[in-house]
């Protein structure tokens, strides 16, 4: 910290988390330590330490006895910039899901892979493993930088791999330096080969971590210093048009402007979204991020770190549910935080923003050129999850062809570098597994979300992720009764934490009792605009009745707009009298 916020946060001792973080000699005791135990679980220390090494621990809610100690294991999360995963590494988190875990992989909502189910004594095996497959699952947790998202789609056109690149790019930038140390003497015995190797501009940029006010005051952590972030911290980058990635929820979005060469021009930029809020807590919310401005391509990477260190300094470290760069910028306002960007952190201009095309919400389903000689096929996966002959079956095609998988924001999965005389054979063992139309999934299914919810999130109040499919269908079912044909944006989870970013659909389902949830509606299918909330606890088992007055008036109306747009135009009072009407 500096200047006056220093001074005025020494008055107060450090919480309990921040002494926590402090004390781990960078993000390694008291976990190393209980790795070496015969528990079969860590204490609450070593957890809150394990996060940043990409792991949450879980137990398994169904399997809860009185009296009997809990089903412990661990959820891992891999850090993959823009989704991309090798075929190798692909192929090493497969095997050890079906060997080490319970037997699925999920497909995040931030573009990577997770894998449930590892016991405490095989954690070293499997992320070892996952390391020496050249992946890492490195802050794709805890309070830092997190898995940085990009178009999935591996176009070689326009300004995709420049967006491409800069995820890269920004990862390696803001990969933590003395925790990467701890990280690689835990899970590889302190093989330095596998250390993360920046390109040539970012390790200069890198260098100017140690400079002014970028510096933290620890040497050995110059960015992040010893105690990291207040909380999670996300960024996004795409192009132009193209919102695949969710762009308004991330604590700094990125719009790539390129030159008709493809060579980066500079960035539109956007800061303080973010997602996640408490039932009954109305000093936390969900916001969408405020226009920054403009930067140069040639310093988008020092805004990045700048940025970073203005949150690591003025971010609130007493209250953690009021951490995240979003509160900061909501209580101060953006253009404080510009001002004091600039005045203190960034030496470059912030010019104003640049005209945008209208976005949309992408997702490359279906087979498309990549580039010459190459194709790549996109797969529809409901909420990411891949278990069963679809897993063992893409694992094959995986395997004979050598195609590497791209993870879509949307919990699809990309198939890519697949060349022109293997298209066929793959489109054939692809319908063989239940993919014969992969660009034309059910409506209400293409761009659904659920969180995995129960049974292993400890946070979870209710269903989400195993329920879904069967409220698509009751949906679906309501609207061909109805008449409707255009599609609805709909998301859903177990808890407020919103890790399925339901504040942003045209129906949002957020968990809020046993069977029951909280209704947001008026978000917009480009994802451009944020829900509200309507009703506080719907049972589930009303969801018919409760939005079929609703959509009946949708449909009256011509059904021309969204769903969303339609809810926002009509009025808070009108919304909530068809709500109400309980249709019979």
């Amino acid at each position: 910290m500096h200047g006056s916020d220093a001074k005025a946060s020494s008055d107060k001792a450090p919480s309990k988390f921040e002494q926590l973080k402090a004390g781990s000699g960078h993000l390694k005791e008291p976990l190393l330590t209980e790795l070496g135990n015969d528990a079969p679980n860590f204490t609450d220390s070593a957890v809150q330490i394990l996060k940043f090494h990409g792991s949450y621990q879980q137990d398994n809610r169904e399997h809860r006895v009185k009296g009997q100690d809990k089903d412990w294991q661990m959820m891992l999360r891999l850090r993959n910039p823009g989704g991309r995963v090798p075929a190798p590494l692909y192929l090493a988190i497969d095997e050890l899901s079906d060997r080490l875990g319970n037997g699925t992989l999920r497909a995040t909502t931030r573009q990577a892979f997770q894998m449930h189910g590892v016991r405490k004594d095989n954690l070293k095996e499997v992320i070892g493993t996952i390391v020496r497959h050249l992946g890492s699952t490195l802050a794709a947790c805890g309070d830092i930088n997190r898995n940085v998202m990009a178009p999935a789609a591996p176009f070689e056109k326009g300004g995709y791999p420049a967006a491409r690149q800069l995820a890269d790019e920004i990862a390696d930038l803001l990969a933590p330096q003395a925790a990467e140390g701890s990280y690689l003497d835990l899970w590889v015995d302190g093989e330095l080969s596998y250390r993360i190797k920046p390109s040539a501009a970012v390790t200069k940029v890198k260098a100017r971590q140690h400079d002014g006010r970028v510096f933290s005051g620890d040497a050995a952590e110059p960015l992040y210093g010893d105690t990291y972030l207040p909380r999670k911290f996300k960024v996004a980058v795409t192009v132009p048009g193209d919102n695949s990635v969710d762009l308004l929820t991330q604590d700094i979005g990125l719009v790539l402007f390129c030159d008709a060469q493809g060579q980066p021009q500079g960035c539109n930029v956007y800061v303080g979204g973010g997602m996640g809020r408490t039932h009954n807590k109305e000093e936390t919310f969900a916001r969408t991020a405020d226009p920054l401005g403009y930067v140069a391509a040639e310093h988008v990477l020092d805004l990045l770190q700048s940025i970073v260190a203005l949150q690591r300094d003025h971010g609130d470290r007493e209250q953690r549910r009021h951490a995240r760069m979003k509160y900061l910028i909501h209580d101060r306002g953006v253009a404080w935080f510009r001002q004091e960007l600039q005045a203190r952190y960034f030496a470059h201009p912030i010019k104003g923003m640049r005209l945008e095309p209208k976005a949309k919400l992408e997702d490359y389903l279906g087979w498309h050129r990549q580039s010459r000689g190459l194709w790549f096929v996109g797969l529809p996966v409901l909420c990411g999850r891949l278990s069963g002959t679809v897993k063992s079956g893409l694992r094959r095609i995986i395997d004979t062809y050598k195609l590497e998988v791209r993870l879509t924001p949307n919990q699809d999965l990309l198939l890519c570098n697949i060349g022109v005389a293997q298209r066929s054979s793959v489109r054939d063992e692809l319908a063989a597994l239940g993919f014969e139309s992969p660009e034309s999934p059910a409506p209400l299914a293409r761009h659904a979300l659920a969180c995995p919810a129960l049974p292993l999130c400890g946070l979870a109040v209710t269903e989400a992720e195993r329920i879904l499919p069967e409220v698509l269908e009751r949906l679906e079912a309501l609207m061909q009764r109805l008449g409707i044909t255009k599609s609805v944006l709909v998301r859903m989870t177990g808890c407020p934490n919103g890790c399925a970013r339901p504040y942003m659909a045209e129906i949002g389902l957020v968990g809020s009792g046993v069977d029951q949830y909280q209704l947001w509606l008026g978000g917009t299918p480009n994802l451009s605009r944020l829900a509200e909330p309507y009703l506080e606890k719907m049972p589930l088992e009303a969801l018919e009745a409760t939005l079929e007055p609703l959509l009946q008036a949708w449909q009256s109306a011509g059904g021309r707009r969204s769903l969303g747009d339609f809810v926002v135009k009509s009025g808070r009072h009108p919304v909530q009298q068809w709500l109400s009407a309980r249709a019979g």
